[in-house]
C-alpha cells in the first residue's frame, strides 16, 4: 500500500479504502463512500465528504489521511484555447498538465472554433514524473533531466485538477486522456498502471479514450498488453533506421528498431485497434522522402496509423522544424504506401505547451 501519510487518500483503490475503514472499526460501505468521495465525486477534501461522519473524518485527518489534491500554481492560455497547467505537488515539486480542446491531433474537427466555451470534446495530456530519463535530443523536458516518479494519486490528481477547473461534467462531455506529459510512463510502470485503473473504475473514463506513449521500454511493452484493463498505444518512432535513432533517442542502444518493431508486432491488438507510431520531424535529419521509405519497410504488417509531428522549437534545442512541403511529401509516402498517416497539428506552441515542449517554463 502507498504511504498515505504522504500520498493522502487520493491514489488509494477501493481495496485499500476498505482496509482504511476496517483499520477505523467502520462498516465496509464506507470504503464505497470514500471511493465515490474520491473519484466520481472528485471532491477537494475529507470536510467536503457529508456522507462519512465527523467523527470519522475527524479520525483520518488526525492520522494524515485527507485528499490532498495537487495544486495549480499556475496557468498559462493559448490562442488556439490550449492552457498549460502547472500542478504543484505535496513536496513542491511540479509538473506540467495540458488542456486542449477539441483533441490534440487534428486528424477531425467538430466544426468548433478553438477557445468556445461549448466545446464538444477535448484532451488532457498528463505527465507521469517529474523530468524525463530518457533524453530525447529533441524534448525540452529531457533538459530537466528525472527527478521522481508521481504516485498513483498524484497522476489522477492532475487528471482531476484539470476537471475541476474546466468544471467537466463526465456524463455529457468528451475527454480524452494521452499520458504523453513530463516523463516516460514505462519507467514509472506500476504507478502509471494503477492511475489508469482508477481513471477508469472511479473518475469515468472509458479506456478506449486513453492512449499511452512510450519511447520503447520492451519489457513494460510486453507486460502492457497483458492488462486487463488498459489505454491505447503509441510509440515514439522519430527515425527510420538505427543511425538516426541512435543519434537522438539514447534508448535505441539499448533496445533497438528491429527489437522495437517485433514488439510491435507480437503486441496483442483489439479489435479495430491500432498502434499508433509518432514520428517527430526534424530539418535535414529524418524527413526526407528515403527516410519516408524507410519507415514504410519498417512498419510492414503492422496494424498501424501515423502521427507526423513537425518539431516544436524551443531554446536549448539544436534542430529545426521542416519545411510544409517536406512533412506533406512524407505523410503523401505513407499514405500511398497504404499507412494511415496524419499530421499533428501544433497545440499551445505559443505558451510552450506543445509536443516536446513541456518544461516547466513559468512565464
Amino acid at each position: 500500500m502507498p504511504d498515505p501519510l504522504q500520498d493522502g487518500l487520493l491514489g488509494l483503490d477501493y481495496q485499500e479504502l476498505s482496509s482504511i475503514a476496517q483499520k477505523f472499526g467502520q462498516p465496509e460501505f464506507r470504503a464505497r463512500q470514500l471511493f465515490d468521495a474520491l473519484y466520481p465525486q472528485r471532491l477537494p477534501a475529507l470536510d467536503s465528504v457529508s456522507t462519512l461522519p465527523k467523527p470519522f473524518r475527524a479520525a483520518l485527518q488526525q492520522e494524515g489521511l485527507d485528499i490532498k489534491h495537487p495544486r495549480v500554481e499556475k496557468s498559462f492560455q493559448s490562442t488556439d484555447g490550449t492552457i498549460r497547467y502547472l500542478i504543484s505537488m505535496a513536496d513542491a515539486e511540479t509538473v506540467e498538465t495540458v488542456w486542449m480542446p477539441e483533441g490534440d491531433d487534428g486528424e477531425t474537427g467538430d466544426g468548433t472554433e478553438a477557445g468556445d466555451s461549448e466545446w464538444h470534446r477535448a484532451t488532457i495530456c498528463v505527465s507521469s514524473q517529474v523530468g524525463c530519463a530518457v533524453n530525447c535530443q529533441f524534448c525540452l523536458t529531457a533538459l530537466l533531466g528525472v527527478k521522481r516518479n508521481l504516485s498513483a494519486g498524484e497522476i489522477v490528481g492532475q487528471v482531476i485538477a484539470v476537471l475541476n477547473d474546466r468544471q467537466v461534467d463526465m456524463e455529457r462531455q468528451r475527454v480524452n486522456i494521452v499520458f504523453m506529459g513530463m516523463g516516460e510512463p514505462f519507467l514509472n510502470y506500476p504507478n502509471f498502471i494503477k492511475a489508469v485503473r482508477l481513471l477508469v473504475e472511479g473518475v469515468g473514463f472509458p479506456e478506449s479514450r486513453m492512449t499511452v506513449s512510450t519511447s520503447g521500454i520492451l519489457p513494460r511493452i510486453h507486460d502492457f498488453g497483458a492488462e486487463p484493463v488498459r489505454p491505447k498505444l503509441a510509440i515514439s518512432l522519430n527515425a527510420s533506421n538505427d543511425q538516426v535513432r541512435g543519434s537522438i533517442m539514447p534508448i535505441n542502444k539499448k533496445w533497438n528498431l528491429e527489437m522495437l518493431m517485433q514488439a510491435a508486432r507480437d503486441f496483442p491488438l483489439r479489435n479495430r485497434e491500432r498502434i499508433t507510431f509518432e514520428y517527430v520531424l526534424l530539418a535535414g535529419v529524418n524527413d526526407s522522402p528515403a527516410h519516408a521509405r524507410e519507415v514504410i519497410e519498417l512498419l510492414r504488417g503492422i496494424r498501424c496509423k501515423v502521427n507526423l509531428i513537425a518539431l516544436n522549437p524551443g531554446p536549448g534545442i539544436q534542430f529545426g522544424t521542416p519545411a510544409e512541403q517536406s512533412v506533406q511529401i512524407f505523410k503523401d509516402l505513407l499514405v500511398k504506401a497504404g499507412i494511415p498517416a496524419f499530421v499533428r497539428r501544433p497545440r499551445g506552441r505559443d505558451i510552450y505547451a506543445a509536443c516536446g515542449q513541456l518544461k516547466r517554463t513559468v512565464a
